[in-house]
Formats: C-alpha cells, sequence, structure tokens
C-alpha cells in the first residue's frame, strides 16, 4: 500500500504552488495502482494546519475548502489510517532506535502509523523524510526517483 505524506496533499489542495499539477498527478497515479492508498491521522490534521494557517500563502483555506478537498480523497478510494495499539512507545524506541531527533519525530509518526496499517511506500516531496525499515520512500513528483 501507498501512504501520502502531508506535503503531496497541500500541493494538490494549493492550485498556486509549483508543484500543484505534479501533486494532483501523483494523487491520481496512487489511486490507480492498484495498491491500495492511505492518509495517516497525523497527516491529515498537519495538511490542515498547514492549508488554514492564517499566513498560508495567497489566503487560507477555509474549514470548509480544507474538508471538501480530504473528503474528495476518501471517496476516491483514500484510507485514513489511525497509529496501532502502544503506539507512543513504539515510536519512541524507534526513534531512539533510528537516531531519529527533533523534527524528524514528526516524519517518523507519519511513517509508523503507515507501517502499522500495511503501507509499504510512502510518496512524499520531502527530500530528507526519515527512512524505515520496510517503508520505501517514493518521490513521485521526480519520475522514477525513490530512495
Amino acid at each position: 500500500m501507498i501512504a501520502l505524506d502531508t506535503n503531496l496533499l497541500v500541493y494538490a489542495h494549493r492550485s498556486a504552488t509549483p508543484e500543484h499539477k505534479a501533486a494532483r498527478r501523483a494523487i491520481e497515479r496512487a489511486r490507480q495502482s492498484g495498491l491500495g492508498w492511505g492518509i495517516v491521522d497525523a497527516g491529515l490534521v498537519e495538511f490542515y494546519a498547514v492549508v488554514t494557517h492564517p499566513a498560508a500563502a495567497g489566503r487560507p483555506s477555509t474549514a470548509a475548502e480544507a474538508g471538501a478537498f480530504l473528503d474528495a480523497l476518501v471517496t476516491a478510494g483514500a484510507r485514513l489510517w489511525a497509529p496501532r495499539e502502544a503506539f507512543s512507545s513504539r515510536l519512541f524506541q524507534l526513534a531512539a532506535d533510528l537516531d531519529v531527533a527533533g523534527s524528524g519525530i514528526f516524519d517518523l509518526q507519519i511513517a509508523l502509523a503507515a507501517l502499522d496499517n500495511g503501507a509499504t511506500q510512502i510518496w512524499t516531496h520531502d527530500a530528507q523524510f526519515v527512512r524505515v525499515p520496510g517503508l520505501r520512500v517514493v518521490h513521485p513528483l521526480h519520475a522514477g526517483r525513490s530512495s
């Protein structure tokens, strides 16, 4: 299964971003892949925080606009994923094992929740996305690039 990182959602929602069309195409490829695709709860919250922030580029999205975008993804087949049991203890143990510090914990929580829900890939435009065993990082805005 494919997990979508927050930045792809933001770019696909924000038509003024240079990455907008490529992000929309990437989401469509995930939808059509036959692998299944989803978004973790933390990514939904982060998306909402970014697009509705008063200092957002252009104008901030309204709650209704952000919600409608997310509803459209679910209607298109996106699964919404919650963390599994004992998430916080597993998250902090994994952070220690992988030497993740600082803001890398935000990526790690997305990665772990995605793994918990069966994802084998995380699609992101973040070149520094934390690497987690069992979850391949794919950069779908750059055709053919993964790590």
